[in-house]
C-alpha cells in the first residue's frame, strides 16, 4: 500500500493550478499506488483554501464603497428629498419677513355732484382722491417665532433627507452582504463538485486496482449529481441578490454587477461599547433629529399661539388729492381685537398637547433605537464569536479530518462513505464560516444605521 509523500503538507505546491476545472471529457485514471498519492496530496492541500473570486476590482458591485457612491450620486428618491429639503430652508427667510405694504385708492365723488363737470374716474378729474399706504406690523415677536417655526421645518426636511440616506445605505449594505453570500455559497459550491469529480477518479482508480468497490466511484457520481441540482438553487439565489441590489441602486433588475470582492473589515471589538453608541445615536441619527426638529417646531408653535393673544397693528400713511394736488395728509392706525377667548384657549391647548405628542414621540423613538442597539449588538458579538471559532477550529479540524480520511481509504481502512461525511463536514465548516461572516456585515449595517454614521 502506498504511504502518501510529505507533499501532503507542503505549502509550496501550486494551489492555484490545483483549482483549475477538470477537462469535460473523462480521461481513464491510470492505476497504481504512484498516481493515488499524488492524487491524495493534491486534492487535500488544495482543501486548505477557498478559492477567492476572479478579480475585476473597480467594477460596479466588486465593492462596497462604489455602490454607496453610485446610490448616493444616482438615487432619484435621494435626490426628491435632497430637493425638498433645499425648498424648506428657502421658506425661512419670507417666514419672517414683513408681509408687502398695501395700497389703497379711493375716488371719492366720481359723478362731479354739485358742479357742472361730467362723471370720471381720473383721480384730477373727480371731487376728491384718497390715497392709502397700509403695513400689518406683527408685533411681540411673532415675526421670529415665524421665523423658528420655518427653520425647524427646514432642518426637519434635511434630517428627513439625512435619515432616508440612512436607511438606503443600510438596505445597500445588508444586500451586499447577502450578494456575497449568495456568490461565496455558489463558490464553495462549485470547488465542492471539481472535490467530487477528484474523488471520483480516485475511487475509479482504485477500482481499477481491485482496491475499492464499484459503488464508491456510482456514489461519487450521485454526490455529483446532487451537487449540481444544489448548483441550480443557488445560481437563482444569487441572481434574485443581484437584483434586490439593482433595485436598491435604482437600475434595471437584471443590470450587470460584479462578482463581490470582499466584505469590509470590522471595527475592533473594544469599540462597540452600547452606552457610548447610544450616545452617539442621540447625537448623529437623522431620523432622531428629525424629531427633535418637530419638536423644536411644536414648541415654538406653542410660543406663538400663546402671543396671538395679542393684538397685530397695521399703520398707514394717507395723502388726499384734490384736482392735481395733494391737500391733506393723513395718518392710521389700526389692530385686531383679540376677543374670542375660547377660541384662542382651544389652540393653546391643542399646541401643548402637540408639544407632549412630539416629546413622547422623541422619546419612544430613541427607546427603540437603544433596543434595537442592543439586539444587534448582541448578534454581531456572536456572529463574531462563531467566525473565529469555525476560522481557528472547526474547519482546521475539518481540513485534517477530511486529509486523514483521503489517507486512510487510500489505505483501505475507511470506506469512501467515511470519506464522503469528511467532505461534507468541511464544505458545512466553510458555508458557516462564510454566513456568520455575512451575518457580522448585516449587523453592522443596522448598527451604523442605528448609530446614524460608519464605524
Amino acid at each position: 500500500m502506498f504511504t502518501p509523500s510529505h507533499e501532503l503538507l507542503n505549502p509550496a505546491i501550486d494551489r492555484p493550478a490545483l483549482l483549475r476545472p477538470r477537462s469535460p471529457h473523462r480521461w481513464p485514471p491510470p492505476a497504481g499506488a504512484g498516481f493515488i498519492g499524488r492524487f491524495v496530496a493534491a486534492t487535500a492541500t488544495t482543501l486548505g483554501l477557498l478559492a477567492g473570486p476572479p478579480a475585476c476590482a473597480g467594477e460596479l458591485g466588486s465593492d462596497l464603497a462604489g455602490l454607496l457612491d453610485y446610490a448616493r450620486a444616482r438615487n432619484p428618491e435621494l435626490a426628491a428629498m435632497r430637493h425638498e429639503a433645499d425648498a424648506a430652508t428657502e421658506r425661512v427667510q419670507p417666514a419672517g419677513a414683513l408681509p408687502d405694504p398695501v395700497l389703497r385708492i379711493e375716488l371719492e365723488n366720481i359723478n362731479n355732484y354739485g358742479t357742472s363737470n361730467a362723471p370720471s374716474l381720473l383721480p384730477s378729474k373727480v371731487g376728491d382722491t384718497k390715497y392709502t399706504l397700509m403695513q400689518p406690523i406683527a408685533l411681540w415677536g411673532k415675526r421670529e417665532l415665524r421665523r423658528d417655526v420655518a427653520a425647524a421645518e427646514a432642518q426637519q426636511a434635511a434630517a428627513r433627507a439625512g435619515a432616508s440616506w440612512n436607511e438606503l445605505a443600510s438596505r445597500i449594505k445588508t444586500a451586499y452582504a447577502q450578494y456575497f453570500l449568495a456568490a461565496g455559497n455558489e463558490r464553495i459550491t462549485r470547488e465542492v463538485a471539481d472535490l467530487l469529480a477528484r474523488m471520483e477518479q480516485l475511487a475509479q482508480a482504485r477500482y481499477a486496482g481491485g482496491l475499492a468497490a464499484q459503488q464508491d466511484a456510482i456514489r461519487a457520481q450521485l454526490e455529483q449529481t446532487a451537487v449540481g441540482a444544489e448548483l441550480i438553487g443557488l445560481a437563482t439565489d444569487k441572481r434574485l441578490a443581484a437584483a434586490k441590489l439593482n433595485a436598491l441602486l435604482a437600475r434595471e433588475a437584471g443590470a450587470a454587477l460584479a462578482e463581490p470582492q470582499a466584505l469590509r473589515p470590522l471595527p475592533a471589538a473594544n469599540g462597540f461599547d452600547a452606552a457610548a453608541l447610544a450616545q452617539r445615536s442621540s447625537a448623529a441619527n437623522p431620523a432622531v433629529a428629525a424629531e427633535l426638529a418637530r419638536l423644536r417646531g411644536a414648541q415654538s408653535n406653542r410660543e406663538l399661539t400663546a402671543r396671538n393673544a395679542y393684538p397685530d397693528i397695521q399703520v398707514g400713511i394717507v395723502p388726499t388729492q384734490v384736482g392735481t394736488r395733494i391737500t391733506t395728509w393723513g395718518l392710521m392706525l389700526e389692530m385686531n381685537l383679540p376677543l374670542q377667548r375660547e377660541s384662542r384657549r382651544s389652540q393653546e391647548r391643542e399646541a401643548e398637547a402637540l408639544v407632549a405628542a412630539q416629546r413622547a414621540r422623541t422619546q419612544a423613538l430613541q427607546t427603540q433605537l437603544v433596543g434595537e442597539l442592543a439586539e444587534n449588538l448582541a448578534g454581531l458579538d456572536a456572529a463574531r464569536r462563531s467566525e473565529a471559532l469555525i476560522g481557528s477550529q472547526l474547519l482546521p479540524q475539518s481540513e485534517l479530518s477530511l486529509r486523514s480520511a483521503l489517507v486512510a481509504y487510500e489505505n483501505g481502512k475507511v470506506d469512501f462513505a467515511t470519506l464522503l461525511d469528511a467532505q461534507r463536514q468541511i464544505r458545512k465548516a466553510r458555508a458557516d464560516r462564510l454566513k456568520a461572516q455575512a451575518e457580522a456585515q448585516m449587523r453592522l449595517a443596522e448598527i451604523e444605521r442605528i448609530v446614524g454614521e460608519d464605524l
